[in-house]
């Protein structure tokens, strides 16, 4: 089903910047495609995406859903750390986007749990069957995937209410002092650059918790507990003090140690949707991560 919606600009804007900021759940480049349809106007008329608005002026938009992209198992190699009939637990590498999205149509880990499990695509969202909780392609660790309707529900609600324990190991440039704080600090999208994260005023709010584990040179070895799940928190927390994680090519600076960032969702625990149960799954840090403490030390 389409949605159709208004806004009445407030300012002198672009058309297609208007938007976007007005509607961050579409993408700049899907923007500019519905202008181009004509599924966007301006009092009434069809638009340029440059066009300039003026206060007062009406936009109506009407956006058709994306259309549904078929799902296919793909052979990817993949480590389980716990099977049930309700969920799995897998230890991602690096490398690996969670699910398709735009750019990135393939190839990804619910591709692989797919073949491993071919009832998952059945469960939920179409392109992200079973998803509960994501890891940024970059980042290693242990995730969680439902194997079904219930359970998905089950966890989600355990997500929501922050009762579920996730503790990563980050590493930083500098000496992070204190040893033990919290960052407290509203996240939301970049007004500068779409594609990014940043403490901004009028974003939702984050809370992340970290101790530092030791201090290796220049370095700071942290574990990390957020308590909020927001799109990129833990990078652009740390960014936002001053202490971008090493390799982060978006909120940090690239490192002749690592070809990403250095940051890993080494625990994770929740209760069993069937019984109650609490349990926690640990994973190890990843070769190439204890090579880049190896070279640093």
């Amino acid at each position: 089903m389409d949605k159709s919606y208004s806004l009445t600009a407030d300012g002198d804007a672009r058309l297609d910047k208007y938007v976007c900021a007005r509607a961050p759940e579409l993408s700049r480049t899907r923007v500019q495609k519905l202008i181009a349809a004509g599924n966007i106007t301006v009092n009434g008329q069809p638009a340029k995406p440059g066009h300039r608005l003026s206060p007062g002026d009406r936009i109506e938009l009407n956006v058709p859903p994306t259309p549904p992209q078929e799902l296919k198992p793909e052979a990817i190699p993949l480590e389980i750390l716990y099977e049930d009939d309700d969920l799995l637990v897998v230890d991602k590498p690096a490398g690996l986007t969670v699910h398709p999205a735009p750019g990135h149509p393939a190839h990804t880990l619910v591709n692989a749990i797919l073949a491993h499990f071919p009832h998952l695509a059945d469960i939920g969202d179409s392109l992200r069957p079973g998803v509960v909780h994501r890891l940024d392609k970059d980042t290693s660790g242990v995730m969680l995937v439902a194997k079904n309707s219930a359970a998905q529900v089950d966890l989600a609600k355990q997500f929501k209410s922050h009762s579920v324990t996730k503790a990563y190991l980050a590493l930083v440039k500098g000496r992070l002092e204190p040893e033990n704080g919290i960052i407290e600090a509203d996240i939301g999208r970049d007004p500068r650059n779409r594609k990014r994260m940043a403490v901004v005023a009028e974003g939702r709010e984050a809370r992340t918790e970290y101790r530092v584990v030791r201090y290796i040179g220049g370095y700071s070895l942290l574990e990390i507990m957020p308590e909020t799940g927001r799109t990129h928190q833990i990078r652009v927390h740390l960014a936002a003090i001053g202490f971008p994680v090493v390799g982060d090519k978006v909120y940090g600076v690239k490192s002749k140690y690592l070809s990403r960032q250095f940051l890993h969702a080494s625990r994770l625990g929740f209760k069993l949707p069937s019984t109650g149960e609490y349990v926690e799954f640990q994973s190890a840090l990843p070769p190439d991560l204890e090579q880049a403490l190896e070279d640093i030390g």
